[in-house]
């Protein structure tokens, strides 16, 4: 029963995370306004954006993206509309694309 229980759980575990990349991969596409996608380029999720950084050679860890995400930076605005949850959402799936370090 208990091995059972681990099991189901760490399922739950796993799908939670795949639907936190899924999130953050769609608010990066086209949830945020305006998109990441628009500016940034981001193999993983197919951008290639010409304004922004190409996210794949930066790898920015998710607290730097949080931090241009909330405050902007250079031409990049600060996206006040985003709730906490879509702004982690957002910076997890940035990292874990790029291959950095959260």
């Amino acid at each position: 029963m208990i091995g059972r229980f681990v099991v189901v759980a760490a399922l739950a575990v796993g799908l939670r995370a795949d639907a936190d990349e899924i999130d953050g991969k769609h608010l990066f596409l086209k949830g945020a306004v305006p998109a990441c996608a628009i500016c940034h380029t981001l193999k993983d999720a197919g951008a290639e954006g010409n304004v922004g950084p190409v996210l794949d050679e930066l790898k920015p860890d998710a607290a730097r993206v949080e931090k241009a995400i909330r405050d902007g930076i250079g031409a990049m605005p600060p996206y006040k509309t985003l709730s906490d949850e879509q702004v982690k959402a957002i910076a997890g799936y940035v990292a874990r694309a790029t291959g950095a370090a959260n």
